[in-house]
């Protein structure tokens, strides 16, 4: 007789795991958080069970690997959901134990509505790395500039630290190229993406590592993965102001607003930007909207293995 299936809230720290059980099967355990005491526990569930765990940096990966690899399934959560959730439930502590008991009763709820994790490739786990350290390279040069802007007497020792940050900047990104150039077919991918008038060698390696490891079915999906899709706030007669929902990778955000701000200078995007200028959209709003387009243009290009056509974009300015 067949086990019945399991859901299993993990919480997730460096040295070990807490794991609890919808269903109360299982006591609450905590294990190691080592390949061979996870391989153990894994092995103890039923087979296809269903285990729920928050993305935490690094610490996550191997347990949401080896459950893959065992033939669980896996969701990964954001964290900022289930402290919601846990508040929504009126959760009174928050402890490892009180953590995964919620992961789990989250799970056991929303599986449904959720997408189920698929381990990355070496490479598009090493990509996403290197671009997470690139970004923050980028926001500490810019906090140390402008610490720095109004002291004088620090302008060469300034220069020489900026110079090194960009010297490991440009380390990265050859890192970043040669790695995409070892996949003919991520080579070819970001080609095609890099079609689209504004994006680059960055944006395209971030756009298509994206693409490649998350197969979303439209459009908007991605739109929304990204978090640049707009967050309704009506109630009755009320039309609240829209806000992006900034879920997801914050830096392929940033990325893409870059891409924006040098696609309007072009005279396939600036038309369009201006167009908007006119309806009334702020300067930011408008920027927000064309990097939204670049977004679902690189979907399109890598869902259909096209090429940018810059007659599409002006058909429904939305």
């Amino acid at each position: 007789m067949m086990q019945p299936i399991l859901t299993v809230g993990v919480d997730v720290a460096k040295d070990a795991v807490v794991v609890a059980c919808a269903e109360h099967s299982f006591p609450v355990q905590r294990v190691s958080n080592q390949r061979a005491p996870l391989r153990a526990w894994l092995k103890s569930l039923p087979a296809g069970s269903r285990i729920g765990l928050e993305s935490t940096g690094a610490y996550h990966e191997v347990l949401a690997d080896l459950a893959h690899a065992h033939g669980h399934t896996v969701f990964l959560l954001n964290p900022l959901d289930t402290r919601h959730y846990a508040k929504a439930m009126g959760a009174r502590a928050k402890t490892d134990r009180v953590d995964a008991e919620v992961i789990a009763r989250l799970i056991a709820q929303e599986h449904p509505r959720l997408r189920p994790y698929t381990p990355p490739t070496t490479n598009q786990r090493k990509l996403d790395r290197l671009i997470r350290r690139r970004a923050t390279i980028v926001r500490l040069k810019g906090t140390l500039k402008l610490t720095m802007h109004q002291l004088g007497g620090f302008a060469a020792e300034l220069k020489a630290v900026v110079s090194k940050l960009d010297a490991l900047l440009a380390k990265i990104d050859a890192t970043m190229a040669a790695m995409a150039a070892r996949s003919p077919q991520h080579r070819e991918a970001q080609q095609r993406v890099e079609t689209i008038v504004g994006v680059g060698p960055l944006v395209g390696i971030g756009l298509t590592n994206t693409l490649e490891r998350v197969p979303f079915r439209k459009a908007d999906a991605f739109v929304a993965f990204i978090g640049l899709d707009p967050r309704a706030n009506d109630s009755g007669h009320k039309a609240g102001r829209r806000r992006l929902s900034k879920r997801g990778p914050a830096e392929l955000r940033r990325l893409l607003f870059n891409a924006a701000m040098s696609a309007i200078k072009t005279t396939v995007w600036k038309p369009i930007y201006e167009a908007y200028r006119k309806q009334g959209w702020s300067t930011t709003a408008s920027l927000v909207i064309i990097a939204r387009k670049i977004a679902r243009a690189a979907w399109s290009i890598h869902h259909y293995r096209t090429t940018f056509h810059p007659e599409r974009i002006t058909k429904g300015l939305t």
